[in-house]
């Protein structure tokens, strides 16, 4: 072998082996990634929604795999009420959240279903790939505030968050979730389904505000009843307003909490 070929070969095995540490590097399952707030609003009422129910109940698990960490919020909003079914996780507290989403990212008007990354892009809520590309995205991103959530005694827990200084106006939201939620509908466009829901959002509530850019409190939790304990979890993210970036979010399961 001459000595021209044998540097080339040279050159082509290092380049190879630098190729390969670089693909080890970004795919090393170890390497933390920033959590991904994903709002899916929806309703029983659309019969184009179980489609994106049923996305929203993948995207924690598989993106997972990937060292990706999604929190998922499933909205259900109530102006699909008066069209044949009425939904029993509907608010209208949720629709004025999905109307203000519809302001600050100048969409022509609410519709589902819709998905929502991180507070700032929006999407048709069935679209997979659109969903996987925009969350992959936002992951990549710095995230400007750590929540960290604790139990604190019987039904509470201490929460903690640490943020930019100048996040002063950013709001400290807490959401409770249920999965494996089954509803049979009678009626609508979707009459004559069965329907399952994932990250329904059984309560959203304000529970402060970051001051010089940190936050700490305990909130007592009022857990309905009907409500399978084994399937709540707590959602704590920070948003730029009611409307705005989320900044940062931590989840729970209430079962591994509240013993």
């Amino acid at each position: 072998m001459g000595m021209g070929r044998t540097l080339a070969v040279a050159i082509l095995v290092t380049a190879a082996i630098c190729v390969s540490i670089v693909v080890a590097k970004t795919t090393e399952p170890g390497v933390p990634r920033r959590t991904v707030v994903v709002e899916l609003f929806t309703s029983e009422g659309c019969s184009s929604c179980p489609p994106a129910d049923e996305l929203l109940g993948h995207l924690r698990q598989e993106l997972s795999a990937k060292n990706v960490q999604v929190i998922p919020l499933g909205f259900h909003v109530d102006y699909w009420n008066s069209l044949g079914w009425k939904d029993r996780f509907s608010s209208a507290e949720f629709t004025q959240r999905q109307e203000q989403y519809t302001r600050s990212l100048k969409v022509d008007g609410p519709y589902t279903p819709e998905m929502v990354v991180d507070g700032e892009v929006e999407f048709v809520g069935n679209d997979a790939g659109q969903a996987q590309r925009t969350i992959r995205q936002q992951a990549s991103q710095m995230e400007t505030a750590q929540v960290k959530i604790a139990p604190a005694g019987a039904d509470q827990l201490t929460i903690q968050v640490k943020g930019a200084l100048s996040s002063g106006n950013a709001l400290v939201m807490l959401a409770i979730t249920e999965d494996n939620l089954t509803t049979q509908v009678f009626s609508g466009e979707n009459g004559g389904r069965t329907l399952h829901h994932a990250a329904v959002v059984r309560e959203l509530q304000e529970i402060g505000m970051l001051h010089n850019g940190t936050m700490a409190t305990t909130v007592p939790l009022k857990l309905e009843k009907d409500w399978k304990r084994n399937d709540l979890r707590a959602v704590v993210f920070v948003q730029e307003g009611p409307s705005g970036k989320i900044e940062g979010a931590a989840s729970v399961a209430l079962a591994d909490q509240l013993r």
